[in-house]
């Protein structure tokens, strides 16, 4: 049984209200159940958290070190911003997957850099809430072929 965490950042907390358009009217709540379902029906254990606080972030990240087989981790707006999330996913070696609902590609220029993006070992972004959907599923590929994930292609570097 694989022990995955779902870190949800900054704002997301406002799914189904906050810019449908881009987000779409799915809630947190409704994500987290669905997440949690098809989870539990493989056989594994799946945990949500979100936070609109930096720290809190980094503390679950530190924690989750040893504790958990696979993050799936949606910074919100501190995709283009923090160091100090960088640094924590760098310092504990998690298998992670950074997930956006829109494609901040498509998006204000501002949110076309990622100082996540080279320290995870896959990004899932465009789906709306299906990218979390496609994320853990992307993962649990990984867990239950006991290939483990890749490393990150480049790590440290720009983006």
């Amino acid at each position: 049984m694989a022990r995955i965490l779902v870190i949800h950042g900054p704002n997301l907390n406002l799914l189904g209200r906050r810019e449908p358009t881009i987000y779409g009217s799915q809630t947190l709540a409704a994500i987290d159940e669905r997440l949690t379902e098809l989870a539990t029906q493989r056989g594994h254990h799946l945990t949500c958290r979100q936070s609109n606080h930096e720290g809190e972030l980094i503390t679950w990240i530190q924690e989750a070190a040893g504790e958990v087989d696979l993050l799936l981790l949606n910074p919100g707006g501190y995709t283009h911003t923090s160091v100090a999330l960088r640094d924590a996913l760098l310092a504990t070696g998690l298998r992670t997957i950074e997930v956006h609902v829109s494609n901040p590609h498509g998006r204000e220029p501002f949110r076309h850099r990622s100082l996540i993006a080279g320290v995870v070992q896959a990004r899932v972004m465009g789906f709306g809430w299906r990218s979390y959907e496609v994320a853990l599923l992307g993962g649990l590929s990984w867990i239950e072929a006991d290939e483990g994930a890749p490393p990150p292609e480049n790590a440290g570097a720009p983006h």
